[in-house]
């Protein structure tokens, strides 16, 4: 698979790496994209996705190319080079690539490199399903989806799921998880069962933190804000900055959106903090499902 999955991933953060800093030194020189890229062997448009970290393979005479015209020392063009060639890894996920789009690829690899997640959710998140619940999401998602991809996709959220216990810096998840998703009925009441307990089980890990927002906490911030996930990640072990967090916010049926204006995403934040406020304690939240799956065990 490339990537060994008690290792973190190093293709995404580099990639944004790399485009933070020939954005940041562009800018320092004065110089609009249209500009640097006349003056470089790169259209705006390719210059624009290197900026924000959408190529993959960003060629070094072009990185090169870039830091002689933005002035930029031997030291940091080195530095500079040597992100666009972590850039160019294979990411664990690319055996999967035929599953899903660039977008979503993108947030994989983010999810995967992240210290910490808060997500909020108003069905059970990928990170925490079982196999049956997520082959019932699936189905419902992708009508009459071929046995083979759809043991695919299955294996995928397994990977994913990996995450949580891998024994080297295991992800840090604090899910905010909204009450009407343990009674969302997804397949059946036995299923339904089995997965709340799964949950209950998941939230004994000491990196994982669920609790559940109930319906009398009413609406946060007086708005229906919707499922989000923000992203923390690792400070550089070589020394340099940290990379920014990002919010992302799924778009099925329409696009995907990432969100890295640090204003909006502290305000993501400061959202989190306020569902959190009224949430249900993590004992209050362990006691719910269980009870909640014992109802449904009387159903079926």
């Amino acid at each position: 698979m490339g990537t060994k999955r008690d290792e973190i991933p190093t293709s995404t953060l580099p990639r944004r790496q790399l485009g933070r800093f020939l954005r940041d030194a562009r800018s320092a020189a004065g110089l609009t994209i249209v500009r640097a890229s006349a003056l470089t062997d790169l259209s705006p448009a390719g210059l624009q996705r290197i900026e924000s970290g959408r190529v993959q393979k960003v060629r070094k005479q072009d990185v090169r190319a870039l830091c002689e015209l933005y002035h930029i020392g031997a030291r940091d063009t080195r530095r500079a080079v040597t992100l666009a060639e972590q850039a160019r890894e294979r990411s664990w996920y690319s055996d999967f690539g035929n599953l899903f789009d660039e977008t979503f690829g993108l947030y994989l690899d983010l999810e995967s490199a992240a210290q910490q997640m808060i997500c909020y959710n108003e069905h059970i998140p990928g990170l925490l399903q079982t196999d049956d619940y997520a082959e019932a999401m699936i189905g419902a998602c992708h009508d009459r989806v071929p046995e083979e991809e759809l043991e695919q996709r299955l294996e995928l959220r397994l990977k994913r799921q990996s995450l949580l216990t891998r024994k080297k810096l295991p992800l840090t998840l604090d899910v905010l998880l909204h009450e009407s998703a343990l009674y969302r009925l997804v397949g059946n009441a036995e299923l339904m069962a089995a997965q709340l307990r799964h949950l209950d089980k998941f939230a004994a890990l000491p990196n994982v933190s669920l609790r559940v927002h109930p319906y009398r906490a009413g609406l946060t911030w007086g708005i229906l804000h919707g499922p989000f996930v923000i992203l923390s990640f690792r400070p550089d072990p070589k020394g340099g900055s940290p990379e920014p967090s990002i919010v992302y916010r799924e778009g099925a049926p329409s696009s995907d959106i990432y969100i890295e204006r640090p204003d909006e995403v502290d305000r993501y934040t400061e959202l989190s903090a306020a569902i959190r406020a009224m949430a249900l304690t993590e004992s209050e939240t362990r006691d719910l499902l269980r009870q909640v799956a014992k109802e449904y065990d009387h159903e079926h």
